[in-house]
C-alpha cells in the first residue's frame, strides 16, 4: 500500500485502495456485497447467462464505488486519481524503486 493509503500495488501498477474513513461495520457490508456480486458472475458465466452476468457486473460495480476503489475519489487534496497507473511512472516512482529494491535485496539473501 501507497504510504498515504490511497492505492495497494499489484505487480507494479496502482490500484485504488477502499476508503479508509468507511466504517467498519460499513465497509465489511460492502465486501460482502462484493463477493457475493463476484460469485454471481462467475454463476452466471457458467451458466451462460448473459443478462445474470450483466446484472451481475453492475452490482460489483456498485460495491466498489461504494467502498472507493472506483467513481470519484475519496480524498479531498485535489490530488489526481492514478488508478490503473504503473507506479514508476507517477510521483509514487522513488517510493516504489525503494520498495523494489528491498524486496530484490531480500530475495538475494
Amino acid at each position: 500500500m501507497t504510504p498515504d493509503k490511497r492505492y495497494i500495488v499489484v505487480r507494479g501498477r496502482l490500484w485504488r485502495a477502499a476508503n479508509p474513513h468507511l466504517e467498519p461495520s460499513e465497509r465489511d457490508r460492502l465486501v460482502t456485497a462484493l463477493m457475493t456480486a463476484r460469485r454471481a458472475v462467475r454463476t452466471a458465466r457458467a451458466a451462460g447467462d448473459p443478462a445474470a452476468e450483466e446484472a451481475a457486473h453492475r452490482a460489483v460495480d456498485a460495491a466498489k464505488v461504494a467502498l472507493g476503489e472506483r467513481g470519484p475519489v475519496w480524498w479531498t487534496d485535489g490530488a489526481p486519481d492514478l488508478n490503473r497507473r504503473m507506479a514508476r511512472n507517477t510521483a509514487y516512482a522513488d517510493w516504489f524503486a525503494q520498495l523494489s529494491g528491498k524486496a530484490t535485496e531480500a530475495g538475494d539473501a
